[in-house]
């Protein structure tokens, strides 16, 4: 705390400020810091306030030694001032013998008398107060329960009892029930008496999520798998990371370790890894330690016990060397509160954990399904594990050979040999081969970099790949095979044009990170690099002899490659006729020579080459004659990729479910080759797309997730990110909040991404659908603070400030939802100010209609001044759009904001104003035709209107006359779904007159 408060306003403003903090050190902290100041003052109200909070941090905050003492002090306060207490105090001081009840049973050194004393103080208090002893029997019960001691009769005398003023809220209660039927064995019933809570109809600040986590085992045991997957999602946001919560944090951990999610229970292990350093409860540390365990033995049992964990601060972990810490630290625990209460409860109870078997041997939680090979640090996987490797000889020569000569003809299988080439060659002790036709140690290790640098292209590592590739030639150089080194230097003059970064992408636009709206600046130098890449290699083809027909013919297809580049960057109808010479080369040459693959090639090029020019007629002919002659003589290997650009082909003629047939069979016929050498990663994307248009979101969403997955494999980690991106998004738009949340929690953890090192944009934009997700998902005050901290961000991106605009937006209304009207107009003229810069009419528009609404509807007629200047700027945005010609994808900015002034007129009780608003939207707007889709908007114009003059106004008759004349239009039209709520405010008001 910067400054002690000097005044007792400034005391209480700083405990308001204290109580916004979440649990934790920090609001512990300062707690601390109050109460020293409170004691400054003369007045005991301050302290009294000061030493409620610090206890409340205490409680939250997982430490419970220090809880009763605080109390003590209250109850001190309490008995020898109580004038200073008045009846919320006074309410307050007896709650919290509750509180302090919880505090003893959390520590072992507490002797049971002790606990005992306890309740009966709390009793003779209450009797003496007048108080019912409902509440009183309630911790009665609980520490029978704690200690494994006559619950049932304990569980009778509070649970038949009239519920009072003090005792727990309906949610605790009703989970306290459940537990006392689950520790029974009674699955059914518990999971009956848990449904109000579990279905989100009894709440408080520790419910659902306390009740979740104790109900997921008995709802896998019920057989109730989809429920317990969707309370697994929404109830671990509850309580994750939360020091107050570690036992339920546990009980998510075990429930991932019996469902075949050992995977993401380490992960979500390490993203609380805070709580093995901040719980100070005991008991609630056990409860948190068995769950680990659980979790750990069942990784170590599946053979990982090697594996990184999370786990005590001081030192790494291996998941084998953490279990058995956490193995000793909770069964000295366990038998610390046996010996207090002189039961075995706490061991049994453990042991019980412990030894349950997995419920499930898979249950697919996250749309990330991750698998505990994936969890440790590797390199990435080349072929999808379902594929199996081909045979490698065992001999050194042999698989030189075979290498090579699947190299010369493109077969992707080539990738294995170059991969066990590599670990042999960097084996200690490695032995070259003294043979002719082996070749010198220079040589292979030139055909290793090669390979390498192909990869690093694949991922975009232009850089990367095109150092590799000039080492190589070197190394062909010295070699004696300067064919190769050809071949080599022409790959580093194509990687080395390519090598312009990527540049950053705008957050706030929803869609894939592809780059700036001002990225065509690059493109001038992009064309002359292309330009003269192509240019050296004609010259280094001229120059070079003794090329083997694979060889110049490869040589060739870089050419072509390279002007094919050049006619992407640019878009210049005048680069088509050069890139279709080349390729004539390149087919010419292929076809004399009898390279089946770089006819394959030269065919793909053709076709890609008419699509970019925009001849979709030509393009899709040439690809169906890729097709025929791939499926006539080969290489097979082809067929996915030539599948995949017709698929795209179709899709941009509008030809979705022929798109969904090829892309289908493309991925059939990918099954029998490495992964990366037929791009099926792209495949799966291409295929999402299909069937968004197609109307299957969820088979979407599926395909969307399998290209992230297999694009992670091979380490092209940007891509995996915008497909796992595009995947939360759809999620979101479904409704699937809790699976949208989950995934980008994932995401975000990944140290990569958490560095912002992928793409600092990209990053901006999970974090922007995840804020988006927790406001769907009614977290306000999550998704307000990152909004507000995207909004901070963002307002330093000089390169796009429409995202800004967009963000700084958003961040307003959820402002204004809590009503801090105030902050949300000063984020609105952020959003405003960017907008001038980049415009984003539609968003701000929405925002500020949404902005007037909630001000009027929230403060009326006070409120209509702020909502008037709200719908004032919104005004000149829609101007703007006027003037720049933009056409809204949704409502006309116009009439929406015409029906808008009606709507918050009406909030502020100026109802002919509203009226003529409305009147004024409905000639904007102009009478529905048959086919209008504004038939909907144009009726809620009318009836709201009618509602104005025929309620508010007590106009009834031109009311009726404007209903039944909108209902006659609309029948005529077949637009019958929208007159009921026409007919329904007609049948209203003639009832009324």
């Amino acid at each position: 705390m910067p400054t002690a408060p000097q005044t007792t306003d400034e005391l209480y403003e700083a405990l308001q400020a204290n109580q916004r903090r979440p649990y934790g050190r920090t609001r512990t902290v300062t707690a601390e810091e109050l109460v020293d100041a409170a004691e400054r003052f003369e007045e005991t109200l301050p302290l009294v306030r000061a030493l409620l909070e610090l206890q409340e941090a205490y409680t939250y905050g997982s430490e419970p030694r220090k809880s009763p003492v605080v109390f003590a002090r209250l109850l001190t306060l309490f008995d020898e001032q109580p004038d200073a207490f008045d009846e919320n105090l006074r309410h307050l001081v007896f709650w919290r013998f509750k509180w302090v009840a919880a505090a003893l049973r959390a520590l072992p050194e507490i002797p049971l008398t002790s606990l005992r004393q306890w309740l009966t103080e709390m009793r003779e208090r209450y009797e003496k107060a007048g108080l019912g002893l409902q509440p009183y029997y309630g911790q009665a019960y609980r520490l029978a329960a704690h200690v494994g001691e006559d619950e049932a009769l304990a569980f009778e005398l509070w649970a038949g009892r009239r519920r009072t003023r003090l005792s727990d809220c309906e949610a605790c209660e009703i989970g306290e029930r459940a537990l006392y039927h689950l520790a029974a064995g009674d699955d059914e019933r518990a999971l009956g008496t848990w449904e109000p809570v579990l279905a989100g109809k009894e709440s408080c600040q520790e419910e659902p999520a306390r009740s979740i986590a104790h109900a997921l085992l008995p709802l896998l045991r019920a057989g109730h798998t989809d429920r317990a997957r969707e309370l697994h999602l929404a109830g671990y946001r509850g309580c994750r990371r939360n020091p107050s919560m570690p036992g339920e944090v546990g009980r998510h951990l075990e429930f991932c370790a019996l469902t075949g999610n050992e995977a993401r229970g380490l992960e979500l292990l390490a993203e609380n890894r805070n709580l093995f350093d901040e719980v100070d409860s005991p008991l609630e540390l056990l409860d948190f330690l068995t769950g680990v365990e659980v979790l750990l033995r069942r990784v170590e049992q599946l053979g990982h016990g090697e594996l990184p964990a999370a786990g005590f601060p001081g030192r790494t972990w291996t998941v084998g060397g953490l279990r058995v810490e956490v193995h000793g630290r909770a069964d000295d625990l366990a038998a610390r509160f046996d010996a207090r209460n002189g039961t075995t409860a706490h061991t049994e109870r453990r042991g019980t954990r412990l030894d349950r078997a997995p419920l499930l041997e898979a249950l697919e939680l996250t749309l990330r399904t991750r698998h505990l090979d994936e969890v440790a640090p590797a390199a990435p996987v080349v072929a999808p594990a379902a594929r199996t490797a081909p045979d490698l000889p065992e001999p050194l020569p042999e698989l030189i050979a075979r290498a090579r000569a699947l190299d010369e003809r493109g077969h992707p299988d080539a990738r294995a040999c170059w991969t066990e080439l590599r670990t042999r060659v960097t084996a200690r002790g490695y032995m070259h081969p003294d043979e002719p036709a082996v070749g010198p140690l220079a040589r292979l290790r030139a055909d290793l970099l090669a390979d390498e640098a192909s990869r690093l292209g694949e991922r975009d590592d232009f850089t990367g790949a095109a150092a590799l590739y000039e080492e190589a030639a070197g190394l062909y150089d010295d070699a004696g095979t300067p064919a190769h080194a050809a071949l080599a230097r022409a790959h580093a003059l194509l990687a080395t044009a390519e090598i312009p970064p990527r540049p950053s992408a705008p957050a706030g636009s929803g869609t894939t990170p592809q780059g700036p709206a001002d990225g065509a600046d690059d493109t001038p130098a992009e064309v002359a690099a292309l330009t003269a890449a192509h240019a050296a290699m004609v010259r280094l083809h001229a120059e070079s002899s003794g090329l083997a027909p694979y060889q110049e013919a490869r040589l060739l297809r870089l050419r072509a490659t390279a002007l094919g580049l050049r006619l992407q960057a640019s878009g210049s109808d005048g680069h088509v006729a050069a890139v279709l010479d080349e390729i004539g080369l390149l087919h010419d040459f292929a076809t004399r020579h009898d390279v089946p693959g770089q006819i394959a090639g030269a065919l793909i090029l053709r076709a890609s080459t008419f699509a970019i020019s925009g001849h979709l007629p030509a393009a899709v002919a040439e690809t169906d004659a890729l097709l025929d002659r791939l499926n006539a003589h080969g290489p097979a290997w082809h067929l996915p990729r030539a599948l995949g650009l017709r698929a795209r082909l179709r899709l941009g003629a509008q030809d979705a479910e022929g798109a969904h047939a090829d892309l289908g069979e493309a991925l059939r016929l990918a099954a029998d080759w490495p992964a990366d050498a037929v791009d099926t990663a792209r495949l799966h994307g291409d295929l999402a797309e299909a069937c968004l248009r197609l109307g299957r979101p969820d088979e979407a969403l599926r395909h969307l997730t399998r290209s992230a997955e297999l694009n992670l494999r091979r380490g092209d980690r940007f891509d995996a990110y915008c497909a796992y991106s595009n995947a939360a998004t759809l999620s979101l738009d479904l409704g699937r909040v809790e699976d949208c949340i989950a995934l980008l929690d994932s995401l975000l953890a990944e140290p990569d991404v958490a560095a912002g090192e992928p793409n600092d944009r990209l990053v901006a934009q999970l974090r922007l659908t995840r804020a988006r997700a927790l406001r769907a998902g009614e977290d306000l005050k999550a998704a307000t603070a990152e909004f507000l901290a995207l909004a901070a961000e963002s307002a330093g991106w000089d390169d796009d400030p429409g995202s800004h605009a967009v963000i700084a937006a958003e961040t307003a209304v959820l402002l204004a939802e809590a009503d801090e009207f105030g902050r949300a107009r000063e984020a609105a003229d952020q959003a405003l100010a960017a907008h001038a810069r980049d415009p984003r009419h539609e968003a701000l528009s929405n925002c500020l209609r949404e902005l007037a609404r909630l001000q009027a509807r929230q403060q009326g007629a006070d409120g209509l001044a702020g909502a008037l200047a709200f719908l004032a700027d919104a005004g000149r945005v829609a101007d703007g759009a006027r003037t720049a010609g933009y056409e809204a994808h949704g409502r006309s900015l116009d009439s929406a904001l015409a029906y808008e002034y009606g709507r918050v007129h009406a909030y502020a009780d100026a109802y002919e104003e509203a009226l003529a608003a409305l009147e004024k939207a409905l000639a904007l707007l102009g009478e529905p035709g048959p086919d209008s889709d504004r038939a909907g908007e144009w009726a809620e114009c009318v009836r709201f209107a009618a509602a104005m003059e025929g309620i508010y106004l007590e106009r009834p008759a031109p009311a009726l006359a404007r209903l039944d004349a909108a209902v006659s239009r609309l029948t005529a039209l077949g637009h019958t779904d929208e007159t009921e709520p026409l007919t329904s405010l007609a049948d209203r008001l003639r009832d009324e007159e």
